[in-house]
């Protein structure tokens, strides 16, 4: 955020989002700037910007842990973070009662797997026992979180912005490999839900360092009549299992309507797709093209009977150094934002602007499920 220049054109850039048509906004207070001790809050910035966000009229889904945490909480293996996060959670809430929607810990499932799998981000580790150890704490900080804000807004709805996934075998001999990859994709949302595993990843979790006790205690929530399910979508998101259990982007196999069809199958739950984008190419139309086919995924779901209730396009403006998941720092412009970093419109964005303002008034008429905000 500070990289893009969000920090420092805040105002201009939720005035953008009035400016293409939309009237909803994944937008959260910065955790590592905020929560400066146990207790211990600087709202500074989030006062500013979400009284403006209230101004302009926008509706905001509000993401309050965002793949990291404060230097003074560590990581992810720190068994304190989901209070810490809970407390943090309610202040906000108590702050800002005016909020009806939360993402808690956004890709609960992305945040455990860089940190705690690849050893990407945070804590930097590429152990099970670690990486079970990351799943539980983060996603016991998401639960504690949603029965905080509950305390103050019996009425919130939860978005569960979650990475959707599918792993590939290769060979006969990456069936076991896939088998397992596809299993564990489901392990946040299981225990966010509530819903048993399967028999060979409750064998993995008690493996590697969860309890009974503490796989008990996502059994006894009941959370879900508050939730909606949010699938994020990339065109890495298919993967490529091979013999030796190592896998690659497989490029969009089935896609994103055939995916979400089986978590959908598997939760439930009403549907937002919370997350896509492309890079702009050489032809300055790539973009703009996986956006009319993700809207078509979600429509073909829609007509199927799936209960849609948002699409997300990621992010306002461009990014810079994603290609390296912001491993390394090299200053290079992502150019997949509905506008660029001078904020002028892309080529997408005029494409989402479009498609905005001329599907608004259908789906209005024809929408099957909640209209937000839900009053009490």
């Amino acid at each position: 955020m500070a990289e893009c220049g969000h920090y420092d054109r805040w105002r201009e850039d939720l005035a953008l989002v009035r400016q293409i048509g939309c009237g909803v906004l994944r937008y959260g207070p910065q955790l590592h700037a905020t929560l400066r001790g146990p207790g211990l809050h600087d709202w500074s910035f989030a006062d500013e910007s979400f009284a403006e966000v209230r101004r302009l009229g926008i509706l905001p889904i509000v993401d309050l842990c965002h793949f990291g945490v404060p230097d003074w909480i560590g990581d992810f293996q720190n068994p304190d973070f989901p209070e810490l996060f809970a407390d943090y959670a309610e202040a906000f809430a108590r702050r800002f009662p005016w909020v009806q929607l939360y993402t808690p810990v956004n890709e609960m499932f992305i945040t455990a797997v860089f940190s705690a799998k690849y050893g990407w981000w945070n804590e930097q580790r590429h152990d099970d026992r670690s990486y079970v150890t990351a799943i539980k704490h983060i996603v016991r900080a998401n639960v504690l979180a949603m029965q905080a804000i509950l305390r103050v807004r019996p009425d919130a709805i939860f978005i569960q912005s979650e990475s959707t996934e599918h792993f590939h075998p290769e060979c006969p001999l990456a069936l076991p490999h896939a088998e397992h990859r596809n299993a564990e994709r489901f392990l946040t949302l299981d225990l966010n839900y509530g819903r048993r595993v399967c028999s060979s990843m409750y064998e993995y979790l008690l493996d590697n360092g969860m309890t009974r006790a503490e796989y008990h205690f996502f059994q006894r929530q009941d959370l879900r009549r508050h939730c909606v399910m949010g699938n994020d979508w990339y065109v890495t998101n298919e993967h490529l299992i091979g013999a030796d259990g190592h896998s690659r982007w497989a490029g969009e196999v089935f896609g994103y309507d055939t995916v979400t069809r089986d978590y959908h199958a598997r939760y439930g739950l009403p549907v937002m797709h919370t997350e896509t984008n492309m890079d702009e190419g050489l032809n300055g139309d790539e973009a703009e093209r996986w956006l009319w086919k993700q809207w078509s995924g979600l429509m073909r779901l829609r007509r199927d009977g799936v209960p849609i209730l948002g699409f997300t396009w990621y992010s306002l403006t461009d990014q810079i150094d994603w290609n390296s998941a912001l491993r390394e720092r090299a200053g290079i412009v992502n150019p997949r934002g509905l506008f660029d970093l001078n904020r002028n419109i892309r080529t997408v964005g005029r494409a989402y602007q479009r498609l905005i303002e001329g599907w608004k008034p259908v789906l209005a008429q024809q929408g099957h499920c909640l209209r937000l905000p839900v009053t009490a």
